[in-house]
């Protein structure tokens, strides 16, 4: 009845269920198994002492954001049994020359202390972190007869002499290697020659700008001895040396890097024919006259980097209009709001749209006032499928933001840097824009909002912190205008995680208390002014 104690029994079954007494040991490791959220592993790691042993036994990847955050020794002990690691290092103010050499982030704690003694380990993954061919040595020589995914982003102070011992020593597991913006002493390329003889099982191989030196002899190997290569991204090479290798690597799906050469008998092309399940393309040059090579397979393409071409806005519109299934595009700002027009009439199915600047290469000046609301808007309108939009513009409107709020609601990662270049912006500040897009988009789990002084009210700040309840990172540049906004904002902030300042007016005394008021946050970041 109601208002009644429990029966003893049903109370007593209860209480053994919550601290995990009445389960058995192997239905909570068969449980917790199929548990791989982070933050629901933490949750359950702290229901009690049973659930957070068993959490440590049977948790099999941990990503460490900041590799100063925890020693290594302290994560051995806590997760035994990781089977994959990732670790960042500096700061991604280190990506615009705001961080020192010397900063630190050295990879040499973390694989001497964990490499042996981590024996399930099958996967590492490095970024921006300053990684030595001793460092390399070492992981290959503890894990090298079980490794299947090597990924160093954006890494610094190896050579190719330590890719030849790896290429070597995992031949027979090594499945992923990424290198992609590394920074590493070009010794010789026999390397790439040894993985290519050696590793029959490779899925994905990324040296994308790195400057490594490629010869097409290595790549035709790699393809004829590893029929499982699906992903191939390279350094600068010309498209027509390549002729043999598309020809044998018939499972590759996707490829980047190489370039089409204004300079000598453009007839040199004609035979290129890529593979038949290749649907992801970027070339690191492309111009006009070259473009009409992507043609033929342009409707199967489903992700395309155009970042690196110097194509105009005509050029955009020609060649997207060909691409009715892509999900991802990424592009400068050249394409103009007429090139996104096309984008919302054509690509109905983009889940991911990418636009850097431009303006400050020669050849790749924005034409047509660059992006603006007008072609924001309409790939709102016509792309409903979006998932994550990154953009630089020079013009932004209250309406553009509202539309995106309205039309895009899978979207989980927004980015939009305000270029300085106009004079007068149409509509400002964007109090209520940014209202209406976090109002309508409730999946965001990143945000980044870098406009001018005069972008954003403490109105505006405070709509950000009372919306955002699902967001976990958050970059903001030139917002505000007094303490009491960023006051404001983080008084809502609940499940923030990371936070990153630029240019912003707040005291000292202003962040350390907005600190305080987000339970959630474990890194602040106030001291550089970068974009994301």
């Amino acid at each position: 009845m109601r208002g009644e104690a429990p029966e003893p029994r049903r109370l007593s079954r209860a209480l053994s269920f919550l601290d995990g007494s009445g389960v058995p040991e192997e239905a909570l490791h068969l449980v917790l198994g199929y548990v791989d959220d982070p933050r629901d592993r933490e949750a359950a790691s702290l229901a009690c002492r049973r659930w957070h042993r068993i959490d440590a036994l049977t948790r099999k990847h941990v990503t460490v954001p900041f590799c100063y955050a925890v020693s290594p020794a302290r994560l051995l002990a806590r997760f035994p049994h990781l089977e994959s690691l990732a670790v960042k290092g500096k700061p991604r103010a280190a990506m615009f020359g705001l961080i020192p050499d010397d900063w630190g982030a050295y990879a040499r704690p973390w694989v001497a202390e964990l490499a042996a003694p981590l024996e399930c380990l099958k996967a590492l993954h490095l970024r921006r972190m300053v990684v030595t061919d001793d460092d390399l040595e070492a992981l290959v020589r503890a894990r090298g007869h079980m490794l299947q995914e090597l990924k160093l982003d954006k890494c610094s102070g190896f050579s190719t002499d330590a890719l030849r011992l790896v290429a070597r020593s995992c031949s027979r597991s090594l499945r992923t290697l990424f290198l992609e913006e590394c920074s590493i002493t070009d010794n010789g390329t026999e390397w790439l020659h040894d993985l290519a003889a050696n590793n029959p099982v490779l899925v994905t191989l990324n040296f994308y700008l790195t400057y490594l030196r490629v010869v097409p002899a290595d790549l035709e190997l790699l393809a004829r001895n590893c029929k499982s290569l699906i992903s191939l991204k390279i350094s600068d090479c010309d498209l027509s040396d390549l002729i043999g290798f598309f020809q044998i690597a018939t499972s590759l799906e996707e490829f980047a890097g190489a370039e089409i050469s204004e300079q000598g008998e453009f007839t040199k092309y004609a035979d290129v024919k890529l593979p038949s399940k290749l649907c992801s393309f970027g070339l690191t040059f492309m111009g006009t006259n070259e473009m009409h090579i992507i043609f033929p397979f342009s409707a199967v393409l489903k992700k395309l980097d155009l970042q690196y071409t110097f194509l105009t806005t005509e050029d955009h519109c020609q060649l997207i209009a060909k691409c009715p299934n892509l999900l991802v595009l990424a592009v400068r700002n050249v394409i103009g709001d007429r090139g996104l027009g096309i984008v919302a009439d054509t690509c109905k199915k983009l889940q991911r749209l990418r636009i850097e600047r431009g303006d400050d290469d020669p050849g790749m000046q924005e034409e047509e006032g660059g992006v603006s609301q007008v072609g924001l808007t309409a790939v709102a309108v016509g792309c409903r499928e979006l998932e994550n939009i990154a953009a630089y513009v020079s013009d932004i409107t209250n309406g553009a933001l509202e539309s995106i709020g309205t039309f895009c609601k899978n979207l989980y990662d927004f980015r939009i840097v305000l270029l300085d270049k106009q004079e007068r912006i149409t509509d400002l500040p964007l109090d209520n824009g940014v209202r209406a897009l976090l109002r309508g988009c409730t999946k965001l789990r990143r945000f980044a909002l870098y406009l001018r002084p005069g972008g954003l009210s403490d109105l505006g700040l405070s709509y950000i912190g009372q919306h955002s309840g699902t967001i976990q990172y958050m970059l903001l540049g030139n917002l505000g205008e007094t303490d009491g906004g960023l006051i404001s904002f983080a008084a809502g902030c609940r499940n923030l995680l990371k936070l990153e300042l630029r240019s912003c007016c707040f005291s000292e005394r202003a962040l350390a208390l907005a600190m305080l008021q987000m339970p959630s946050l474990r890194s602040a970041d106030g001291r550089w002014a970068a974009l994301y």
